[in-house]
């Protein structure tokens, strides 16, 4: 995604994610490690043939590869762009090494880029290999997957790898306050670090989400509890009771937090990931002191974690936070979403 800079507002049928999509190197956020090689390489003329770009998702894989492709001169009409999910089978790969052979249209390289390559079959990843083998010195292939642990060996070796880094909560934050500020609208940075953690690590889906929010907003803004109830997060009123279930043990509270969360159809994952971050705050302020850890929550919640974790022989602690983070796996593997908290505020509770 784009640094910040002039655009106009939006109209609602163009997607954020694609007006702020980088368009040069130099717009890329977070990526500098793989920026600084790939500008090397074409500064020193040493194109790789096959290049695999790995990372989760919306973390700019394949948006850095069209900007390598144009950078290296190929033209629009010489930039292949091929879904592995669709185009899988061992035929397809077949024209692709046939096609591989016809020379650029009007420039130097002909850039295939394949996303998802993790997707293609046994025997297309056969006959991908022997063109990577023997590559024409014309083509360069840009491999793009999310999961490279399904890929052969024998194609990640030919390949030179980039692993792309997911943003942290404050890099998606201060993008998200970016695309916001160049679309007129007023977002709190509470609601902008709501969107960032409903991201989970993504910028496309960062801007996915505050178009969503954009939309839903009659008044060109919004604070943390509105952004909330627009993605499906829980207000922060329920959080602090469960957190003060935790730590006076009384089940009943955190039990009744648990079901009015359900009851408003909030989100369990997110639900239990926001109650993570203040069961880990509260851990780590009692040990360091660090006052950053308290920069991301409210001015209330602050204080709270403060107090909690200054308190006297205080049941939060590492094996309540590897309780929750327990039923934060088994979160979603049943049709009750909040069952697997219930049962971690029961037996943590039980035993305070």
């Amino acid at each position: 995604m784009t640094k910040s800079g002039k655009h106009e507002k939006t109209d609602g049928h163009v997607a954020l994610y694609r007006k702020y999509r980088p368009q040069k190197f130099s717009d890329v956020r977070n990526q500098e490690h793989i920026v600084s090689v790939l500008e090397g390489a074409i500064t020193k003329k040493a194109i790789p043939h096959a290049l695999l770009f790995t990372g989760t998702r919306g973390t700019g894989k394949t948006t850095v590869a069209r900007i390598f492709a144009h950078e290296i001169g190929a033209s629009d009409v010489d930039i292949y762009e091929i879904d592995a999910a669709s185009n899988r089978g061992i035929d397809d790969i077949r024209a692709l090494r046939d096609a591989v052979h016809t020379l650029p249209y009007e420039s130097d390289y002909k850039v295939y880029i394949i996303d998802e390559v993790h997707m293609l079959s046994k025997d297309a990843f056969n006959a991908l290999l022997k063109t990577l083998e023997e590559p024409p010195a014309h083509v360069i292939f840009i491999l793009a997957t999310t999961e490279v642990d399904k890929i052969l060996d024998t194609i990640i070796s030919r390949c030179q790898v980039f692993q792309f880094r997911s943003p942290n909560r404050l890099e998606l934050r201060e993008a998200i306050l970016d695309v916001a500020k160049g679309e007129k609208f007023k977002l709190e940075k509470d609601a902008a670090d709501m969107i960032a953690i409903a991201a989970d690590g993504s910028f496309r889906d960062a801007l996915g989400i505050t178009q969503k929010v954009i939309m839903a907003s009659p008044d060109e803004k919004a604070n943390g509890d509105e952004v909330a109830s627009i993605i499906g997060a829980p207000k922060s009123a329920l959080l602090v009771d469960i957190v003060t279930a935790l730590q006076e043990g009384t089940v009943e509270q955190g039990l009744a937090a648990v079901a009015a969360a359900s009851a408003a159809n909030v989100d369990m994952k997110l639900f239990i990931t926001l109650l993570l971050e203040r069961i880990r705050a509260i851990i780590l302020y009692r040990h360091s002191k660090n006052a950053e850890l308290l920069t991301q929550f409210s001015e209330d919640e602050g204080k709270l974690i403060q107090e909690y974790a200054a308190a006297a022989s205080s049941p939060i602690n590492s094996h309540l936070l590897l309780r929750l983070l327990d039923a934060a796996e088994h979160t979603g593997r049943t049709h009750l979403a909040e069952l697997p908290l219930e049962l971690a505020i029961v037996d943590l509770t039980s035993h305070t």
